[in-house]
């Protein structure tokens, strides 16, 4: 699966599926008020901010997957394996 960020014909910027007519994964919208004191560098900054979201999705889905094994790891030392 391979994502793209573009810039919709409203001038939101949106993370989407490359390929996918569907719905937008997130969408960013900026106030003209935004964009005017960002020198127009709304799509950069949309940019970041998708990619820290990404980067905090990752950090949770591997503490997820620690918390998992550890548990499981727990649950074997309760019930032990005989064989």
């Amino acid at each position: 699966m391979y994502w793209e960020i573009v810039e919709l014909e409203d001038g939101s910027v949106a993370l989407r599926q490359v390929d996918d007519g569907g719905d937008p994964m997130v969408t960013i919208k900026f106030s003209d008020e935004a964009k005017l004191r960002l020198n127009d560098r709304h799509v950069e900054v949309a940019k970041a901010m998708i990619s820290a979201g990404m980067q905090s999705v990752g950090e949770i889905e591997d503490e997820h997957e620690e918390l998992a094994q550890e548990a499981e790891h727990e649950e074997n030392e309760i019930y032990p394996v005989i064989h």
